[in-house]
C-alpha cells in the first residue's frame, strides 16, 4: 500500500510564496530539498485509492450512518439510516466535520464558522497550459492577494508515476473570500453548478494581473466546488469506551497548516499502536485519546493562527 501511496504522490516542491494580484512578491521562503522518499504531495482520490489497497473485501460503501449504542456486553452495535445494523467491538468515527459519530458521542462540541468560503477547482496541465504557469507557482504553494478581501492559492500536482485511474497532472486552484465579499449568500453558493462557481472566480479575479487570471480562465469548468472553512473547539477528556474518533470528526481545521491529512494519519497511527499494544481495549483507546486531544488541538490552534494571517480576524 505504502508503495502505491508513494508511486503516485506528487514531485516534492520546494517554495512558499505570496504575491499581490498584480504578481509583485510580497514573501517567499525556500524549503529545505526532501529525499525522493519523501511524501508532501498526494491527490486526495488517488490517495484514497491507495489506502483502500487489498481492503476490497474488508470495506463497504453505499451505507450512512444513523447512530450508535454500546451495547450490555460492551460491543458496539452501529445503526444505518438505510435500516439494519452492525456489530463490533470498537467504532472509530473518521467520517469528518459532520461526523454522525460525533455528534453520538459528544453532542455539546461544536465546530466553529470562520465565516470564510473556499472555492475550489483545477486547471489540468497539458503541452497547451503548461506554458500559462508562472515557474515559481510550480514550484510549491503560492498565494495571491488583492486589497478588497479575495486571495487565491495554487498548486501543483505532477504525479511521479501516473496513476493507473488515469489521472492527469494539474494544478490545483482556490479563490477565497467571505460571503459577503463574493456576493452570494451560503443557500445560493451551495447550489450553483460547478460552471457558475468556476464564473465567479473568472469574474472576481478580472482585475488581476494576466498570468493569474489565465490560470482561472483556463481551468476546468466542471472541478469547481465550494467549501466553507470551520474549526473545531477544544472538548474536555470524556470517558472512554469502545466508541473513539478521528481526524476531522473530532478536531476539524482550516486548510492553512496545510496538515489536516496529516494529523489525521498520526490519529490512525496512534490509535493502531494502542490497540495492537496487548492492553485491555477501553484502556488502550484511552491512551489514544490522551494523546488525541492536546495534540490535535495544538494543530488545530496553529493552523487558526495562519488562518489569520491570511483572512484576517472573523
Amino acid at each position: 500500500m505504502l508503495d502505491v501511496v508513494r508511486r503516485t504522490s506528487g514531485t516534492n516542491g520546494d517554495l512558499l510564496a505570496a504575491y499581490t494580484d498584480q504578481l509583485a512578491q510580497v514573501t517567499a521562503q525556500v524549503v529545505p530539498p526532501s529525499g525522493d522518499h519523501e511524501i508532501t504531495c498526494v491527490d486526495r482520490y488517488t490517495f484514497r485509492q491507495g489506502l483502500l489497497t487489498g481492503l476490497g473485501g474488508t470495506v463497504g460503501f453505499g451505507r450512512t450512518v444513523s447512530g450508535f449504542e454500546v451495547l450490555g456486553s460492551g460491543r458496539v452495535r452501529l445503526h444505518f439510516a438505510e435500516g439494519g445494523t452492525d456489530d463490533g467491538d470498537v467504532l472509530v468515527g473518521a467520517d469528518g466535520i459532520g461526523s454522525a459519530v460525533r455528534r453520538g458521542l459528544l453532542p455539546h462540541a461544536t465546530v466553529r464558522d470562520l465565516g470564510v468560503r473556499c472555492l475550489y477547482g483545477r486547471m489540468e496541465l497539458t503541452a497547451a497550459t503548461d506554458p500559462l504557469v508562472p515557474a515559481d507557482f510550480d514550484r510549491g504553494f503560492s498565494w495571491v492577494a488583492d486589497r478588497t478581501g479575495y486571495g487565491a492559492g495554487f498548486a501543483p500536482m505532477r504525479f511521479r508515476t501516473r496513476p493507473e485511474n488515469g489521472a492527469a497532472d494539474y494544478l490545483m486552484t482556490v479563490l477565497t473570500a467571505t460571503p459577503h465579499r463574493m456576493g452570494v449568500p451560503d443557500e445560493t453558493l451551495q447550489r450553483m453548478a460547478p460552471e457558475e462557481i468556476w464564473k465567479l472566480t473568472v469574474d472576481a479575479t478580472a482585475g488581476w494581473h494576466a498570468a493569474v487570471r489565465q490560470l482561472f480562465a483556463h481551468a476546468d469548468p466542471t472541478t469547481f466546488f465550494p467549501i466553507a472553512i470551520r474549526a473545531g473547539e477544544r472538548v474536555e477528556p470524556w470517558e472512554p469506551g469502545p466508541v473513539t474518533l478521528l481526524g476531522d470528526a473530532i478536531h476539524p481545521m482550516p486548510p492553512t497548516g496545510g496538515v489536516g491529512a496529516n494529523t489525521a494519519l498520526r490519529d490512525a497511527q496512534t490509535l493502531a499502536e494502542e490497540l495492537l499494544g496487548g492492553a485491555p481495549l477501553v484502556e488502550a483507546v484511552a491512551a489514544y485519546e490522551r494523546v488525541l486531544l492536546p495534540r490535535g488541538f495544538d494543530v488545530v490552534d496553529s493552523s487558526l493562527r495562519m488562518a489569520e494571517q491570511l483572512f484576517g480576524r472573523e
